[in-house]
């Protein structure tokens, strides 16, 4: 379960003053649950995404839970572009604890689910924004969370990665769950069995997955 208490994130502008995105919200995501966050453009669904993730703090209010909850998958822009993408794979496996052949198995991992071929030992910052996200994409699989934070990352790449990425997930479901940012209902129907709609700073919840979408789509 993840509990979110009495949530404030604003953000200020400086010819309109200060924008608050959420303000005292509150809600409840059930433990496991596969969470759709969907909403209009600007309702503030990546912004609740990064602070769930730890990426981003919000001005007040509390994140309650025990569970172990990515950063979000796919995210690139923690990537030191001096070092190769096997060695940005290695040192977030060291950071996480691996050492040893454990380590290793994680980089393999990630070069072999990345399919970049030579270019996994070039610097990242010679890399296209596609292959970026593949090392990222792969980097985050790598190890196991309680909760995967999907944010429009199946969108990705060719269509034979976006197989591959969703195949993954599907996996990953069932012994995991994931909290999806997106834009493709269709993903939303597959993958959850909870859609919450961000409208306005509050938060709509729907159990039924179809009723959500309806909501979602007369917005």
């Amino acid at each position: 379960m993840i509990e979110i208490k009495n949530l404030t994130k604003s953000y200020l502008h400086h010819k309109t003053g200060r924008h608050y995105v959420f303000k005292d919200l509150s809600f409840v995501i059930p433990p496991g649950r596969n969470l759709a966050i969907i909403g209009k453009n600007g309702s503030g669904k990546s912004t609740l995404m990064n602070i769930l993730s730890g990426v981003d703090a919000p001005d007040s209010g509390q994140i309650i839970s025990d569970k172990r909850i990515s950063w979000p998958v796919g995210l690139s822009g923690g990537f030191q572009g001096s070092l190769t993408g096997r060695q940005n794979a290695q040192f977030v496996a060291r950071v996480q604890g691996f050492r040893g052949e454990e380590l290793h198995e994680k980089i393999r991992f990630v070069e072999e689910f990345a399919e970049i071929g030579r270019y996994f030992d070039s610097p990242a910052k010679t890399y296209s924004s596609g292959m970026r996200s593949r090392v990222a994409f792969g980097i985050s699989l790598a190890f196991d969370f309680d909760y995967y934070l999907v944010d429009e990352a199946m969108s990705v790449g060719d269509a034979h990665f976006k197989r591959k990425a969703r195949t993954a997930f599907q996996e990953k479901i069932g012994k995991a769950n994931i909290i999806m940012v997106t834009h493709s209902m269709s993903q939303v129907k597959d993958m959850c069995d909870l859609v919450l709609v961000l409208e306005k700073g509050q938060v709509h919840h729907f159990d039924d997955v179809a009723a959500g979408i309806d909501y979602y789509n007369a917005l």
